[in-house]
């Protein structure tokens, strides 16, 4: 690989290494984001007449 490819390369990794950095870090030190978590509840519409006959 010539010096071109080493320098892409190379910015492409540590971009993307920093990025996922950076995101590990903003979810590890964000205060009180887990008083805002909330569970993902679907009734589908078998649930929903199941529950109507019983």
């Amino acid at each position: 690989m010539n010096t071109g490819g080493w320098i892409i390369m190379a910015l492409s990794v540590g971009t993307v290494s920093t990025l996922f950095c950076w995101c590990i870090w903003k979810v590890l030190t964000t205060p009180g984001e887990t008083e805002h978590i909330h569970g993902f509840e679907i009734e589908t519409p078998d649930e929903k007449a199941d529950r109507g006959n019983s």
